[in-house]
């Protein structure tokens, strides 16, 4: 399985890869699920490469890249991370 990190460098950089519609799922401690959202709407901080950002109702989250339980292009998943028990 590539890594997370290589698969989103991908997507972000190969613009013939990046052809199609994106979404991320990661987990979300708070609400004890995987949540899915548009990769259009993801950002990248160069502060801090191990992690991306989204903005939820005007507050801004940072994920680990370790979060990330799934990827998907055009609806259909190419990237998942099992579960590791405790999440």
């Amino acid at each position: 399985m590539i890594p997370i990190h290589e698969l989103l460098n991908r997507i972000r950089w190969d613009a013939e890869f990046a052809r199609g519609s994106f979404e991320l799922g990661y987990y979300d401690r708070t609400e004890d699920r995987v949540i899915t959202v548009p990769f259009r709407e993801v950002t990248f901080p160069a502060q801090s490469p191990e992690t991306f950002q989204i903005t939820d109702e005007g507050q801004v989250h940072r994920v680990p890249f370790h979060r990330v339980r799934d990827v998907y292009r055009d609806s259909q998943r190419i990237w998942h991370r099992p579960s590791s028990g405790g999440e």
